[in-house]
């Protein structure tokens, strides 16, 4: 039952994808931030009061840098939505796991017992020729930057990643911290279209304005499946399971927006999800009870 929850929460969240796509031909990356976090925090607000979660933390410094991350993240994977393929920016995103094996690989250089990673290491160098075969088929010299946003949207949700872990260990409730996390987006979203243009309303096509409330609710919907799965099943089955979310985005890219994939675009997608898939599993030694992170 863990496992369908968590699938059904990959759906969600490649499904609200399909809503930043289609909302950035008419809203600027902050706009989506702002919108995302702003029903999110509506959505999640009831959720806190009907369990009678109170809003008051003992820790409301790791509140902010977890969500500082997951913001970043956030815009950087929005920002790679809008300006590539829905497969490539979403596979990017799913970088994340292979950049937490990266981190343990460092700490354990950092330390001297690197020969104690070696399977580790293979996973990553493996992970990163898959990201190379990925761009360099459907990613043309226009783009070029939009997949360097994508991959650090992967490197950063990695970092927002392991502080997850770390509220969650110290009894944190998931709801308060995706409460937090949704008024970070908020803010920054807020910042950011103060400080950049946003667009007028009237020129606002109601077909991407009727995507705002959407991808909102699809966000908490998929963080309440993604947490009901990890409370009720095995983190590396759980775990494992969220790299569905690239299968519905690539069925999305293909069939929605007509994105042509080619042939070795296929196997780094491929390698990346296998990539990503091993390294949660060898990194459970280290870090177990990781929870997926946020969208």
């Amino acid at each position: 039952m863990a496992a369908l929850w968590m699938l059904l929460a990959s759906f969600f969240f490649a499904t609200m994808a399909v809503g930043i796509k289609f909302a950035s031909h008419s809203f600027g990356t902050f706009e989506l931030v702002f919108f995302r976090g702003l029903i999110s925090v509506i959505f999640m607000g009831v959720v806190l009061r009907v369990r009678g979660t109170p809003l008051r933390t003992p820790v409301p410094m790791m509140h902010l840098t977890r969500s500082a991350a997951g913001v970043i993240s956030l815009g950087a994977w929005f920002y790679a939505i809008a300006h590539l393929p829905l497969a490539t920016a979403m596979t990017l995103n799913y970088m994340s796991s292979v950049w937490i094996a990266a981190f343990v690989i460092g700490g354990s250089l950092l330390y001297g017992k690197l020969e104690k990673q070696g399977s580790l290491l293979i996973t990553v160098l493996t992970g990163f020729a898959g990201v190379v075969l990925t761009l360099r088929p459907t990613i043309d010299h226009a783009q070029l930057f939009a997949g360097v946003i994508g991959l650090l949207s992967g490197l950063v949700a990695a970092m927002a990643y392991m502080q997850v872990t770390s509220l969650g260990k110290i009894g944190e409730p998931d709801e308060r911290t995706v409460f937090y996390f949704a008024v970070g987006s908020c803010v920054v979203g807020t910042i950011g279209m103060a400080m950049t243009d946003t667009t007028p309303w009237p020129q606002v096509r109601w077909q991407d304005a009727a995507w705002i409330i959407p991808i909102g609710v699809l966000a908490s919907l998929g963080q309440w499946c993604m947490t009901r799965a990890y409370r009720k099943g095995a983190t590396l089955v759980v775990a494992s399971m969220q790299y569905s979310g690239i299968v519905f985005s690539v069925i999305y890219s293909l069939t929605l927006f007509g994105d042509h994939i080619a042939p070795m675009g296929w196997l780094g997608i491929a390698i990346i999800m296998a990539s990503g898939i091993s390294a949660t599993f060898m990194r459970a030694r280290i870090l177990p009870d990781t929870p997926a992170e946020d969208h």
